[in-house]
């Protein structure tokens, strides 16, 4: 059986939302934040590890972020990742027209709300973090009815579901995690669109389909960057591209990169520290 391990990170002072972005640079699986502490997730396959975890709080020790640190591990099997993960889901309201729930949930939508309905297992996308919830807002502007989009490392596959929602023809929803891609199909067919979206194993490269309306990515910055090129030939001319997974410290370099390929900055969205940026 596949091992998990959870690792509860403490810091005093506690600010969930610094330690959570460093760890998002790291290849986790997933994460939760409670009162005090996060607890960060990764597989047997994963590079992320307690050596690196601790190397980037001890940076912060020393860049006197943070005065203290403690670090927790344990290990899951497999068959304990739901209950944890049900522990903790609650329903959330992304804005006046988006909704997310869990299955295990229950919520009476409004006439004009749209409910997700995404269950998170081992992937990202669960529309808590503020990558997520500031790309699922800018959907509301960008997705055109018709429109065919690709979501780069979608995870959960929540940005594909909203945007078929919200009124988009084809979706095509990328990741290299097979498990992210089970729980994306698990997730498309529990919101009905499984026949909209198709989900592809592998990274950008492994898509063969181009000319996309809209391209969708909330990935860490060293890694859009890397893939700029490649988003750049995957979209239609006068196509937007949304970025996210990004800190406010992350947008020269994020800028510097696209416009230099060519790309104009056509909107910044900000939610704490983090944003996300509309490219065209």
């Amino acid at each position: 059986m596949k091992n998990f391990f959870a690792y509860k990170i403490y810091t005093q002072p506690f600010d969930p939302e610094l330690i959570s972005g460093l760890m998002w640079e790291f290849e986790i699986t997933g994460l939760l934040e409670d009162d005090d502490h996060i607890t960060v997730f990764t597989s047997d396959n994963s590079s992320a590890n307690e050596g690196q975890f601790n190397f980037t709080l001890m940076k912060l020790k020393n860049e006197k972020l943070i005065e203290s640190f403690l670090i927790e591990k344990e290990i899951l099997e497999d068959t304990n990742w739901n209950e944890i993960w049900e522990k903790s889901r609650e329903v959330i309201r992304v804005s006046d027209k988006i909704i997310i729930k869990p299955t295990f949930k229950d919520y009476s939508a409004n006439p004009n709300e749209i409910v997700l309905t995404i269950d998170p297992k081992m992937s990202f996308g669960t529309g808590e973090h503020q990558t997520t919830k500031l790309i699922l807002r800018l959907l509301e502007n960008y997705v055109k009815p018709g429109i065919k989009l690709l979501d780069v490392g979608s995870g959960t596959g929540i940005l594909a579901i909203a945007s078929i929602k919200l009124g988009a023809l084809k979706a095509f929803a990328v990741d290299f995690d097979e498990i992210c891609l089970d729980n994306c199909r698990e997730n498309c067919h529990l919101n009905g669109v499984s026949n909209s979206v198709e989900v592809i194993t592998g990274e950008i490269d492994d898509v063969s389909e181009k000319d996309f309306d809209l391209i969708l990515a909330n990935i860490q910055k060293n890694v859009l960057i890397e893939i700029a090129e490649k988003i750049k030939s995957k979209l239609k001319s006068g196509g937007i591209v949304i970025l996210s997974g990004l800190l406010e410290t992350d947008k020269d370099a994020i800028e510097e990169k696209y416009h230099s390929i060519g790309f104009k900055t056509k909107f910044i969205d900000t939610k704490d520290e983090w944003i996300a940026i509309v490219l065209t």
